[in-house]
């Protein structure tokens, strides 16, 4: 039977904020409220302590170590009159961190309502995962763990594994290329069956489709120009075609074994992200610079 997939962080975090408010366990949500310069998490990053365990992360370091600290002071406090309260930690030489940027924190009471309702950072980017074998599995065991949306797609419903996370959603049908169009422009696709026939099919809906920001097929290079030569005699032009990622993973990284395969491909795609963003602000920053915003 294969195994269950691990969900996100913000997921486990909620699974044990709810597993101690059962058992009684007092404890305080830590959340990253505000953030200037450069700074180990972003804003809604948030952890659990209680006296003897933690959950999550802030970022480490000496910051989370006073943190943890307040955290338990604050225990000592009747729950009847323990208060939220917000510090202020600039991370320079006296926090013995390097960062340079400032940090605002809230600490408060854990209540179960307290962490569901809390602001839900949107996803990063859609996934859409063609493939349940080997390597589909060991990337989707990776993207369960990222704030991602995965719609994970195969003939076989047999190959899913069971308690698939919520950031992943699995559906077996027979046509699976035609799921392409149910995708957010600027989605992500990952195609990895088990058959050559149907990668084809997959790739060439995600081409004619155009609006992804990424197109990762496995395969040699082989591969690559039998699908170019292949998907060019059916009218796809050269330049669209340059867009298509084959093989697939980030270079330096090598290694067949499924779980290789995964870190390369989940990296690729959270650098392409990563360098999208950075396009993205460099674009609102000079919208603003010349409105005089």
């Amino acid at each position: 039977m294969a195994e269950p997939l691990g969900g996100s962080q913000n997921q486990r975090l909620i699974a044990t904020a709810q597993r101690w408010v059962a058992q009684a366990v007092p404890a305080i949500l830590i959340e990253v409220t505000r953030t200037q310069g450069s700074v180990p998490r972003e804003t809604g990053t948030r952890m659990l302590v209680s006296r003897d365990e933690v959950a999550g992360t802030i970022g480490g370091g000496h910051l989370e170590w006073q943190a943890m600290a307040l955290a338990r002071k604050l225990l000592q406090t009747p729950s009847d009159v323990r208060e939220p309260q917000h510090h202020r930690y600039p991370l320079g030489p006296s926090l013995g961190q390097c960062c340079g940027g400032v940090v605002e924190l809230k600490f408060e009471q854990l209540t179960a309502a307290l962490l569901q309702d809390g602001p839900q950072p949107p996803p990063l980017f859609h996934v859409q995962l063609y493939g349940a074998g080997h390597v589909g599995r060991a990337i989707a065991h990776l993207l369960a763990t990222l704030n991602v949306q995965v719609l994970w797609v195969d003939e076989r419903e047999s190959v899913f594994p069971p308690d698939v996370p919520d950031p992943i959603r699995c559906l077996a049908v027979d046509a699976p290329e035609v799921e392409v169009q149910q995708a957010p422009a600027g989605a992500y696709y990952l195609v990895v069956t088990h058959q050559h026939a149907l990668d084809l099919r997959i790739t060439e809906a995600i081409l004619r489709r155009g609006d992804f920001a990424y197109l990762g097929l496995i395969g040699s290079a082989t591969k690559r120009a039998r699908f170019a030569h292949q998907l060019q005699v059916r009218g796809l032009p050269a330049e669209l075609l340059q867009r298509m990622t084959c093989p697939i993973g980030l270079s330096g990284i090598d290694g067949k074994e499924p779980e290789v395969i995964a870190l390369g491909v989940v990296g690729q795609m959270l650098m392409l992200q990563g360098a999208a963003q950075v396009r993205r602000r460099a674009g609102e920053l000079r919208h603003l610079t010349q409105s005089g915003g």
